[in-house]
């Protein structure tokens, strides 16, 4: 079997269904809104067709309902565990890709406090989000997420940071 073509969205894919296999489609949407799509966007559409997709790879299995709604419940292979833990284990220089209106905006000459009242206030409500997950049970998440909670946590703080300053130029 040839190596499949595997994108960041199908690693998304793998290290979902790692954490809550076996695991739908539906299922991974639900666990990417409270946890990877805060710094990684993925259509849910994207979820569902890569699903099948990695299933015909061999990186999943997949067992579908004989009747009712017939669903499909996925669960990681040994060839996608391989897959998986071979792609984290590689170090990566990537930046991420940012898109923020509120800086374009800025960027093409929005009024600064007018934009940073909005923004203070859509950064406060998620660096609120993100310490709650914090003290609601920090300790017993792995390390990884722990770190990328915390990374989330120092980027709302800076943003504040930064829009509280616009907030009082003039």
């Amino acid at each position: 079997m040839s190596s499949p073509r595997l994108s960041q969205g199908s690693f998304v894919v793998l290290g979902l269904i790692e954490l809550s296999e076996p695991a739908t489609p539906y299922d991974l949407k639900q666990l990417a809104a409270i946890s990877t799509s805060y710094f990684w966007s993925l259509p849910h559409t994207q979820l569902y067709s890569e699903c099948a997709r990695l299933a015909g790879e061999g990186l999943l299995s997949e067992r579908q309902e004989p009747g009712g709604r017939r669903r499909r419940t996925y669960r990681l292979t040994a060839r996608g565990r391989g897959a998986l833990a071979r792609w984290r284990e590689e170090p990566t220089g990537e930046l991420y890709e940012l898109r923020d209106e509120g800086l374009l905006k800025l960027f093409f000459g929005g009024d600064p406090a007018a934009l940073a009242h909005k923004q203070l206030a859509s950064h406060q409500a998620r660096l609120e989000a993100y310490e709650a997950l914090r003290d609601q049970g920090a300790a017993e998440m792995p390390d990884g997420q722990r770190l990328a909670l915390d990374a989330g946590i120092g980027h709302e703080r800076e943003y504040i940071r930064f829009w509280k300053r616009l907030s009082v130029r003039r």
